[in-house]
């Protein structure tokens, strides 16, 4: 069975590697995915390792297959087999000492994951790490593979592909931090071995980054500290000696490390020698990858330490004026390195609780002020920095793709920079350095370039909401400034861009300097000469329209033609249909500035090139209107939610809605098929209730009429949604308490038919999700019209069948909705329902929990982890005594192999102390540790779920009403 097993291997490698058709190495490298989670993998994988013959294609893949097994299926062995294992290993380990990496490494990676599965007695009483250190005194010839394995060993403690319980886990943890010791004697030892260096000190970098702890003062008199230091400036060693160094200095902020004073000796021997290296950033004949080495710890030292940098001392600011050379490095990705310490640096200077320990509050000021004043300069220098890296290259035109989005992403970063410099500056500070920039990117006119002059403008952009409203000096040259830019595309999108940034001020600047017209002259051009151009011009409009719209009132003519033009796609401007809701939008903020006769016309004047168009497509007949594509239909109506959206007057929104009626329910009635327009008018629907309350008068119940009746013959979840909108605006109304009672028990009645089962749920994610967050808004608005009818019980059943449905957001409402039964009964308001809920949910208890549990331990992503507790822990505190019995009850079910004993006490206790009171957080990281026991691996996730069977659980469902 094994040669052919065997052989089976050798023959899906070979096709895998060197098979000409796809599909046969698809289907080989299918096979062999398969075959690692066999028990043969186990023999077969460790023969072929062992196998003189096997080439290098079968010894990556049969080392990989026996380091997954090591990690994930280590339970499939009996107890007797972990020493030949370990033997077998052990051999493969000496066997591949001088190569080939890649199998050297997992070998190493599997004798780590077993060192966790076993106690420490295993390995001789002393652990791995002090049989490690037998081995390499009586075995030295294979030191390469003995250092590797001991650098592996930190690495792996955390790593969660090692199927092991978190117990175990841990207390593998605690064995390795008290053999740090003797791990670093190890490293220290094979020091004197040259070509051994680099191979030191990654097992030293991979220590430090386990264990911390180890007290200033004896970690910096070891050799290895000092041999990493020296070997800065090393070529050879330069990769793994800043590595070492970058894990010593977080070593000395770590939370182990007992504050940052008492690592001050270790970090007094730090500081000089990565400050050393300052110079070689200059260093032309430097290769680029050990530069951004010397980079990159020059910004880890900078935001390591930026507590002692921002304190201001004379050293500090040496350190701050190392970064600001990284930071004028003419690579950006090197320069960008700085860029999280300058943002935690404005952080520590601008944050009160920085100065807390200064006492009182004029001692505060006094410090903050003192340490502002100190760093203005180096922020200035910042800025000037900064500035120009967000400058197009003249071959911009020219970038792939992803390169020009790199270089987008590369702005954005810079614009973050420039916000963190005005909070250290002020915003009309910076404004004043970036206006200098714009002048000198101006010239004198001759032959200029427009790429200066753009960058500078997307700077001053960058910085608007830092700008004070009164700023009277810079802005106004600027503004007067952008009608005499040439109309380059790039340039006119940031220079409309700018415009909307800056809407707050223009608002705010003296009428007498007449800025808004020029500028709005500039967006129309920007609207009539690219896409692009269009589309921040669209943008610009809408800010300028929200935060000038008094200054409109008077010029709406103006205003809707540009709509009109706009909307018609004629008239030469190049607005796409997305960014044309930006004017619908601006347009719609200005009427709500009007008096409500004049908004009544206004209104009307924007519906028009609206509400027209799906007029002349329904005059048309049924026919048309069913075949018309959708987007001719969605395109108006998302315009018309916009409109309903931002018009802020109820009773003129209202006739609006009211008059237009007719033509949205000739949309719904003869395209309640259509998905894609259901949501479209479903959401206009909801910002028109949303927007109206209660002076939509009849409409409100035509428009629930409608849907109740629609969703009963073409299931579509948005009329759901819909629903939820009403409930929360109509709930509390006594005057709707009938219709919405009745739109209640037809929606939930025709969900439950619907989901029967968890594959209904998985094929109706959508219906589900919308059905219990409606079910949710019932319970919080009106909960007289829901949980004392029939339908509440009979939602319920619904809500346990589709628990584990995969789908989150569905997973989440289901979940939400059941933790908002809990707490209404636990509330105040729910309790003339207590009884009732109590009674609904202890008939169904024992059935819930065991789903819940099925849920916690595996049958849900542990992503729901929280959402899962808390309806754990609600049913706890509700049914203390009847809670511990079901899960008693169902835990008992779970296989010895899946959970001990002890670990079932454990999960028993976490529910009797949740029913005390417990705090939820608590409880979940209790839960949390259940749920990785049970999820360690496939084969216990099976089991545990095999026998729970959370999806073939039978109860009884509420009957229907007669």
């Amino acid at each position: 069975m094994e040669a052919q097993a065997t052989a089976a291997v050798k023959e899906a490698l070979a096709a895998l590697y060197h098979h000409p058709d796809d599909a046969t190495r698809t289907a080989a490298d299918r096979w062999l995915q398969q075959f690692q989670h066999t028990l043969d993998a186990w023999q077969v994988a460790d023969s072929l390792l062992h196998d003189e013959s096997s080439n290098m294609e079968t010894q990556i893949f049969c080392s990989q297959t026996l380091r997954s097994k090591v990690q994930r299926d280590f339970e499939e062995l009996p107890s007797e087999a972990f020493r030949p294992l370990q033997d077998s290993l052990y051999a493969l380990l000496k066997k591949f000492s001088k190569g080939p990496q890649k199998v050297r490494t997992q070998i190493c990676i599997a004798m780590a994951a077993l060192a966790v599965h076993v106690p420490v007695e295993d390995w001789g009483g002393g652990g791995i790490v002090n049989w490690l250190s037998d081995e390499m005194n009586s075995q030295q010839d294979f030191i390469p593979s003995f250092l590797e394995l001991l650098t592996v060993l930190p690495q792996e403690c955390s790593s969660h592909k090692i199927a092991a319980r978190p117990e175990r886990r841990r207390q593998f943890e605690n064995d390795l931090r008290s053999s740090a010791e003797v791990a670093l004697s190890l490293l220290t030892a094979c020091l004197g071995i040259d070509q051994l260096k680099e191979q030191v000190l990654e097992g030293f970098a991979s220590w430090l980054r386990f264990c911390h702890g180890i007290s200033a003062s004896n970690l910096a008199s070891l050799p290895l500290v000092y041999t990493a230091l020296s070997s800065l400036n090393s070529d050879q060693f330069l990769e793994a000696a800043v590595n070492v160094t970058s894990e010593l200095i977080h070593f000395t902020v770590s939370r182990e490390s007992n504050g940052i004073t008492e690592q001050l000796p270790l970090i007094q021997v730090l500081i000089p020698y990565v400050m050393g290296l300052k110079e070689q950033l200059k260093d032309s004949s430097k290769d680029e990858e050990d530069v951004k080495a010397i980079a990159r710890l020059l910004a880890d030292m900078g935001d390591s330490y930026v507590e002692l940098i921002a304190a201001g001392s004379d050293d500090a600011m040496q350190i701050v004026n190392a970064l600001l050379e990284v930071t004028s490095h003419s690579e950006f990705d090197i320069s960008s390195m700085t860029f999280n310490f300058w943002h935690h640096l404005m952080r520590n200077l601008t944050d009160r609780g920085s100065y807390a320990s200064y006492g009182s509050e004029v001692s505060i000021n006094t410090e903050r002020n003192r340490r502002l004043q100190l760093f203005r300069q180096p922020f200035e220098i910042l800025v000037s920095l900064v500035s120009f890296r967000v400058e197009y290259p003249e071959l911009y035109h020219t970038f792939s793709e992803e390169d020009q989005r790199d270089f987008r992403h590369s702005r954005y970063a810079v614009s973050d920079v420039l916000l963190d410099a005005t909070d250290v500056l002020g915003g009309d500070p910076t404004l004043k350095i970036l206006f200098t920039k714009l002048i000198q990117a101006c010239g004198n006119g001759q032959n200029q370039k427009w790429q200066p002059v753009e960058a500078a403008l997307f700077c001053i952009q960058a910085i608007a909401k830092s700008v004070s409203v009164e700023e009277n000096e810079i802005l106004p040259q600027v503004m007067s400034l952008l009608p005499s830019f040439p109309h380059q595309e790039q340039l006119l999108q940031t220079v409309c861009s700018l415009i909307g940034a800056f809407s707050k001020w223009i608002e705010a600047a003296p009428s007498e300097l007449l800025i808004l017209p020029p500028l709005v002259d500039i967006l129309n051009k920007g609207m009539s000469t690219s896409e692009e151009t269009a589309a921040a011009a669209s943008v610009a409009f809408k800010y300028i329209c929200e935060d000038c719209r008094r200054k409109f009132s008077g010029s709406l003519d103006g205003l809707f033609q540009i709509y009109q033009i706009a909307l018609s796609g004629v008239g030469g401007y190049k607005v796409s249909s997305e960014d044309s809701l930006h004017l619908v939008e601006a347009l719609s903020v200005v009427i709500t500035t009007l008096p409500p006769d004049h908004a009544q016309r206004a209104l009307e004047l924007i519906c028009q090139p609206v509400i027209n168009p799906l007029q002349e497509i329904i005059q048309q007949g049924d026919t048309v209107l069913q075949q018309v594509p959708v987007r001719q239909l969605t395109l108006h109506i998302d315009r018309l939610s916009c409109i309903f959206s931002n018009v802020k007057l109820p009773q003129v929104v209202a006739d609006a809605v009211n008059r237009y009626w007719p033509t949205l329910k000739s949309i719904f009635d003869q395209r309640a098929w259509d998905t894609r327009t259901m949501e479209s008018l479903c959401r206009s629907c909801k910002f028109a209730v949303r927007t109206c309350g209660r002076f939509m008068g009849f409409t409100i119940g035509a428009m629930l009429e409608e849907i109740q009746t629609l969703y009963q013959q073409h299931n579509q979840a948005c009329f759901l949604y819909l629903s939820s909108e009403v409930i929360k605006i109509f709930g509390s109304d006594p005057a709707c308490a009938n219709y919405l009672a009745s739109l209640i028990q037809a929606l939930f009645g025709h969900t439950i038919q619907l989901l029967r089962t968890i594959q209904d749920f998985t094929a109706r994610p959508d219906i589900a999700d919308d059905c219990f967050l409606l079910a949710s808004r019932c319970i919080r608005y009106c909960p007289d019209l829901f949980v004392p009818t029939e339908m509440f019980p009979r939602l319920v059943d619904c809500a346990m069948a589709g628990i584990t449905i995969q789908h989150r957001e569905a997973c989440k409402s289901i979940l939400s909705f059941l933790s908002d039964v809990f707490d209404l009964a636990k509330s105040p308001e729910g309790e003339k329902y207590r009884e009732l809920i109590n009674t609904v949910i202890l008939q169904r208890g024992a059935v819930l929990t065991r789903i819940m549990v099925a849920s916690l331990t595996g049958a849900l992503p542990s992503s729901r982890l929280e959402e899962v507790s808390y309806v754990l822990v609600s049913l706890s505190r509700s049914f203390g005594g009847n809670m511990l019995s079901w899960a008693r009850e169902c835990i008992t079910l779970i296989p010895p192999q899946a959970l001990t004993d002890s670990e079932r006490s454990r999960f028993l206790n976490i529910i009797s102390d949740a029913s005390s009171g417990s705090s939820l957080g608590s409880i979940t990281d209790r839960f949390a540790e259940i749920s990785e026991v049970c999820r360690r691996n496939k084969t216990v996730q099976d089991i545990v779920q095999g026998a729970l069977r959370p999806h073939d659980l039978s109860f009884t469902v509420a009957p229907p009403p007669l």
